[in-house]
């Protein structure tokens, strides 16, 4: 499921390998896994739930 996917490292992680972060893959829903441990587990979230997350975040 998440190896068929594109993933996208946070740009809080100064774009280095050692960067501790998360990265994102946005298809037809949000997955959220750890950058040190791809694979890991994966929090998944509606595409609704996903934009209301990051609007939240975006208020603050």
């Amino acid at each position: 499921m998440t190896q068929d996917r594109t993933w996208r490292k946070s740009s809080y992680s100064n774009g280095t390998e050692e960067g501790e972060c998360v990265e994102v893959s946005l298809a037809r829903d949000a997955l959220v896994r750890d950058s040190k441990n791809a694979s890991g587990d994966v929090l998944a979230f509606s595409t609704p739930a996903w934009s209301a997350l990051v609007g939240w975040i975006a208020s603050r």
